[in-house]
């Protein structure tokens, strides 16, 4: 995984793990790869990916079985996109939108893109 600058790494690796989740990678109450075998599988410090479970425990969208590990919480799934979709709304679309009048593009011509997408 390449992390970037524009936020804090462990906020990336819970990015990812929720990503991991809405692929279907991993399913509600699925076990989910221990804080270790994730940080090494990322190359970051354990510390750092604790810090990321920490956060998506906090935030109910895992859970941990004591001596088991960490399993993906009952309505992970949906508590992900509801967030993600309210945080596009809100903060990705209105730029977009900033952008195409900026550049004097349609929305027929975003539809037009859309619909010749191959893998979306």
């Amino acid at each position: 995984m390449i992390f970037t600058n524009d936020k804090a790494i462990y906020l990336q690796i819970g990015d990812r793990l929720c990503d991991e989740i809405l692929a279907g990678t991993y399913q509600e109450d699925d076990r989910i790869p221990s804080v270790r075998e994730y940080a090494v599988l990322l190359q970051v410090n354990t510390n750092t990916a604790v810090k990321a479970y920490d956060e998506l425990a906090r935030a109910n969208i895992i859970y941990n079985k004591r001596g088991l590990g960490y399993f993906v919480s009952p309505g992970a799934k949906e508590q992900i996109l509801t967030e993600r979709r309210r945080e596009f709304m809100d903060n990705k679309l209105p730029e977009l939108f900033r952008q195409m009048r900026l550049l004097d593009i349609s929305i027929g011509e975003v539809d037009k893109a859309w619909s010749n997408l191959t893998d979306v």
